[in-house]
């Protein structure tokens, strides 16, 4: 006979745990399962060098705030992983850790759930697996020469993980440019192909940037108040890296360290990578955004009174000359390709009719759509923009949750 509970949540990450504890807030009974150990990304599947792109005042969990020697500082993958387990055992959550689920599907009751140790059944599941399960790698991959080392940002640890040799890096967000960023300090020969990014400098009228987001309510922003919310869950995240310097890492800064920039990586055509044209308009359109945040956040200051130094603006993203648009991969200028080029969530053991033509599931604000009892949390601009950093699970969880539970109570789905 199957295990029962009313709630299952899968995942033992900040973003289970958040459901968890407000779960327990209600005296919801509840499982939370996890593949591994709590926070198991933070400690297996992260690169050596990692660090929080938030500083640690803001990495506060519920109930759970930050109360290290280090409010200004940015927490290491290992540390990240330290705080969530913390949390784990501060909230006594009932987490089954070493438990892998296979399948998920619909009962006349709720949920039944195959795992790696047993079967259980529930009323409600919340599904906290993430968005960054597997790489997203794009379909041109098949077609590099076969002795080109390629690798991504899930396997990458640190530069000695490479061949020797140079390395084209793909993708510019915070990840491409943060790892073109070591290769290049470790003397490697980078190119790194860019596309569409965003640009922020890591501190701003005296303030580090995400500051200025949190106080100024851009990150509040929810998710049925965007114009365009497909577009704003594919954004790719900012151009930022945590150091104790708090240093803006661009792509001026990624030049001075000498990467060569290229653009958008189109096709392989006989062993040669082309790259299109048009990075003067990339650049362009990033610096465009990136001045309007900071125009945004001029107006708050001058509307609430901060204090800090006069505005600098970043100078323009400078442009290579002349652009190149073909890399030969069989020339021995780049013995390895390093995919930067984002995640995407594995969800091939979820047996509901619950994903779009594209995997991803529906949802509304985090209430999937045709499957009633289940729920999602950690996706991207999930209920708030804020919505998949350490700071943002809290109001996220908290509405979900509220759902959840109304649903529980509802006379149409009590326990029989």
């Amino acid at each position: 006979m199957s295990e029962h509970t009313d709630v299952l949540v899968l995942g033992a990450g900040h973003a289970g745990l958040a459901a968890s504890h407000f779960l327990a807030a209600r005296s919801v009974d509840h499982l939370v399962l996890e593949r591994g150990d709590v926070a198991n990304s933070w400690r297996h599947e992260r690169w050596d060098s990692l660090r929080l792109l938030t500083p640690n005042w803001l990495n506060g969990l519920p109930g759970h705030p930050y109360a290290g020697p280090d409010p200004d500082g940015y927490l290491s993958a290992p540390e990240v992983a330290d705080h969530i387990a913390a949390y784990a055992v501060r909230s006594a959550a009932p987490v089954r850790t070493g438990t892998t689920v296979t399948s998920v599907r619909r009962t006349e009751g709720g949920y039944a759930v195959d795992t790696s140790t047993g079967g259980l059944t529930a009323r409600s599941v919340v599904i906290a697996t993430g968005a960054c399960n597997r790489p997203a790698v794009p379909a041109l991959a098949a077609s590099l020469p076969e002795g080109l080392h390629q690798t991504t940002a899930f396997d990458y640890r640190n530069p000695a993980s490479l061949p020797e040799g140079g390395v084209l890096v793909v993708g510019a967000s915070a990840t491409g440019t943060q790892l073109a960023a070591e290769l290049a300090r470790a003397g490697r020969h980078v190119v790194l192909s860019v596309g569409e990014h965003t640009r922020l400098p890591r501190t701003y009228r005296g303030r580090d940037v995400l500051w200025w987001m949190h106080a100024s309510g851009v990150w509040d922003e929810r998710y049925d108040e965007l114009d365009d919310l497909t577009r704003a869950r594919r954004l790719p995240s900012p151009q930022l890296v945590g150091t104790p310097e708090r240093a803006t890492l661009d792509l001026n800064a990624v030049q001075d360290l000498g990467v060569q920039l290229v653009g958008r990586w189109a096709a392989v055509r006989d062993g040669v990578a082309l790259f299109s044209g048009g990075l003067r308009n990339v650049f362009s359109l990033a610096d465009l955004k990136q001045q309007r945040l900071l125009d945004g956040f001029d107006l708050f200051a001058a509307a609430n009174g901060v204090d800090g130094p006069e505005a600098e603006r970043p100078e323009p993203t400078r442009v290579p000359s002349p652009a190149r648009l073909q890399l030969d991969l069989g020339s021995g200028e780049v013995s390895s390709v390093l995919w930067a080029t984002g995640y995407r969530p594995d969800y091939s053991w979820l047996d509901v009719p619950v994903l779009d033509a594209k995997g991803a599931l529906r949802h509304d604000g985090g209430v999937v759509e045709d499957s009633p009892g289940l729920y999602v949390l950690g996706l991207p601009v999930l209920r708030r923009r804020k919505s998949t950093f350490l700071h943002g699970i809290e109001d996220d969880a908290r509405d979900v949750v509220d759902r959840l539970a109304a649903y529980l109570d509802h006379p149409a789905h009590q326990r029989a």
